[in-house]
């Protein structure tokens, strides 16, 4: 089995780390299958004539005999940053972005000793479902019929004087029986099956075979059969939500994208947009920034319209273009200000007045500015690790008073220090006007972390 591991941007040669023409084939077919693939893949990889070249996604795409990891990285064109650290990094990121709640230190210390993102995945999704299986499992009450020498529940009568017509021992019942078969158990068991085929861990795959002889009396579903929306997360069974929200990312296509050709079954696509899952990242720390603000954070929210009919007149909505800023900040359903994340680099160079800004995403802020007459915009990038989190520039915009921020943050940092950076990001934009600090956004003190 031949393993890969590249940053966004790299590449790997034909005959390096065991890599031939006719895998890298196979890998470029299971990215073209992929949903999220364009023409070609040519956002995931492009296959060259002596290289396979990664793209802006990030996360596994496997074939036989071979798979690829791809790993983030801003830059391009600097040095890439140990693997495992960035690895752990990603995990990270995952582990927020989605809810996946992995425990706290347990994302990095499970990175350390894995080789690839999905490995760490399994990994984590076999241990979690272990230390519930032996709390017990969730049961439900399931409706039930049969025809029994003693009345249990309800006599159903229709069925008594028809079917048990000529049967008087026998009394049709219907009641209700408490069973661990429901819904949400068929996903874990599919999901401990199908995952069993695609960890190469033996300490994953005792897991996940002591975890199959567990749930034998569930009964086993395709995976393509699974009921899904059958799925109802109360507070009975509420601390399976996360474990359900990790095997649906590694079973089901949806956003966070995993994708299973069940034509190849030894091949498991699991692949992230390094733009959304940083916008969803940044999204969900700036919600925890702004507790007890007032201040509600929406995701691409908004849906407004740029255009619409010409009248003449004043054009209060439009209807066509609609746009949805990535992080929209709003109070008491004013829009206070709007974020756009770009995951790309800014300039370095002191004398450059752009900063290494697109004139595209200045365009696009700029149209927020009118649609959602906001005085207040930010372009947020990642900054390259040990950089401080700062607003890099300011500038207004012509034939207005409304301000464009240009900021950065360290993803690098851990959760706490990054929510404490963007509480004093949001405070300084929201602040920085004669009226002052009007929407009362408190900064958190930054914390001295010791690995």
């Amino acid at each position: 089995m031949t393993h890969l591991t590249l940053h966004e941007w790299g590449h790997a040669r034909f005959g390096e780390d065991g890599l031939t023409r006719e895998k890298a084939d196979a890998l470029h077919a299971a990215a073209c299958a992929h949903p999220l693939a364009r023409e070609d893949a040519t956002n995931i990889m492009v296959l060259g004539r002596d290289r396979l070249i990664a793209r802006q996604m990030v996360g596994i795409v496997s074939t036989k005999g071979c798979s690829l990891e791809i790993l983030p990285k801003v830059d391009s064109n600097e040095e890439a940053e140990d693997q495992k650290t960035v690895r752990s990094r990603l995990v990270r990121m995952l582990d927020v972005a989605l809810g996946l709640d992995l425990g706290i230190g347990g994302e990095a210390a499970i990175a350390r000793q894995k080789t690839s993102l999905l490995e760490i995945l399994i990994d984590a999704f076999a241990t979690r479902l272990v230390a519930e299986v032996r709390r017990g499992l969730p049961r439900a009450y399931v409706a039930c019929e049969d025809d029994l020498p003693a009345l249990r529940g309800r006599l159903d009568v229709t069925r008594q004087f028809t079917r048990n017509a000529v049967r008087p021992d026998r009394l049709a019942c219907r009641f209700d029986q408490l069973e661990s078969d429901t819904p949400l158990m068929r996903v874990m068991a599919a999901a401990v099956v199908f995952l069993a085929g695609h960890t190469r861990s033996h300490a994953t795959r005792r897991k996940l075979d002591e975890l199959r002889c567990t749930l034998a009396d569930i009964p086993l579903v395709p995976v393509n059969r699974l009921p899904w929306k059958q799925v109802r997360i109360d507070r009975t069974n509420r601390r399976w939500a996360a474990l359900f929200r990790l095997a649906r990312l590694l079973l089901q296509r949806d956003w966070q994208a995993t994708h299973h050709d069940t034509k190849a079954p030894e091949g498991l696509t699991l692949l992230f947009p390094m733009n959304d899952l940083f916008e969803k990242y940044v999204a969900v720390l700036l919600r925890r920034a702004l507790v007890g603000s007032g201040i509600e954070v929406v995701e691409q929210g908004g849906h407004r319209a740029c255009l619409g009919a010409f009248t003449g007149e004043h054009l209060e909505t439009g209807n066509v273009f609609s746009t949805k800023p990535d992080i929209i900040l709003r109070r008491g359903g004013e829009t206070c200000a709007i974020v756009d994340t770009k995951w790309k680099k800014l300039g370095s160079d002191p004398l450059d007045r752009k900063h290494g800004v697109s004139q595209s995403d200045v365009y696009q802020l700029m149209a927020y500015a009118r649609l959602y007459r906001t005085k207040e915009l930010m372009l947020l990038y990642p900054s390259r690790p040990g950089e401080e989190a700062a607003g890099r520039a300011q500038f207004g915009i012509a034939g207005g008073s409304e301000c464009l921020w240009i900021a950065s943050v360290d993803v690098a940092l851990m959760e706490a220090n990054l929510i404490a950076s963007l509480s004093k990001l949001c405070a300084e934009m929201l602040s920085h006007r004669p009226s002052g600090n009007a929407l009362g956004v408190v900064v958190p003190p930054l914390l001295t972390v010791v690995d």
